[in-house]
């Protein structure tokens, strides 16, 4: 029994959560999905290929869709849907849209009335989160890390500000240099540094930014990367200019 709903005379298209690491960490319903789709996107075919076949999916037309030719392949993707087709996109690990592919797609859907659907799966942020240690009570999101220094600079002083745990992707070749900014910074500041996630060699190094520079001075990051930066854990108190801040004609 197929438990996919009836769209009626009109199509969908679906953002599938993928693996980021074991292939083996994909839902029954977005098996489900691929196999009924009309048409899969990939931002990358050859890896969206390896995951179908490790799942028994074959016969499946694949189309390419990634940051390159989004813009130009999201409408004939949408008018498809409106002729009554069922499409998926699949990025290369995790969910579309986030920090990947997607985002215009998702919005040509909105404005051309087509349903749009998210199955769920695996996110290298909430797993690196539950395994870090770290507070999960609130956590800011930042996307990959800026390259050039200065940028990347004032984002680190922002999350050694913030209250709440902050969470980054990094490249591994440039994992050491990140941890000096912060050390310099801040160099008893607890950081985690989450690798390889959910794949056979999958680590979490956590400690201070000092201690952790030293270890990865020593042993260079490979892999995945995913950098975790312990909030202040206190609320900021706005700072309040009390001479601008006076009603005219009181004594306060």
């Amino acid at each position: 029994m197929n438990s996919l709903p009836n769209h009626g005379p009109h199509g969908v298209v679906q953002l599938i959560g993928t693996p980021i690491g074991n292939l083996g960490d994909i839902t029954y319903r977005a098996v489900e999905a691929i196999q009924a789709a009309h048409a899969v996107a990939c931002e990358d075919t050859r890896h969206s290929q390896r995951l179908l076949a490790h799942h028994g999916i074959s016969g499946k037309e694949l189309l390419a869709l990634h940051e390159h030719n989004e813009q130009q392949r999201a409408p004939a993707l949408v008018e498809r849907a409106l002729r009554g087709e069922r499409i998926v996109f699949l990025s290369d690990a995790g969910t579309p849209t986030i920090s990947d592919p997607g985002y215009r797609l998702v919005n040509a859907c909105h404005d051309a009335g087509v349903r749009v659907e998210v199955i769920p799966g695996p996110s290298a942020v909430i797993t690196a989160l539950a395994g870090s240690g770290l507070p999960t009570d609130a956590f800011y999101f930042g996307g990959f890390l800026a390259v050039k220094s200065g940028r990347k600079t004032r984002e680190i002083e922002e999350a050694l500000a913030r209250r709440e745990t902050s969470i980054f992707f990094e490249s591994p070749h440039r994992l050491t240099k990140t941890i000096a900014a912060i050390a310099a910074l801040d160099p008893e500041r607890e950081i985690c540094v989450a690798r390889e996630l959910t794949k056979k060699f999958e680590s979490y190094h956590r400690g201070t930014a000092a201690s952790l520079l030293e270890y990865f001075t020593a042993h260079p990051g490979k892999g995945e990367i995913t950098l975790l930066i312990r909030g202040t854990g206190k609320r900021r108190e706005p700072k309040v200019r009390r001479d601008r801040d006076r009603t005219p004609g009181t004594d306060e």
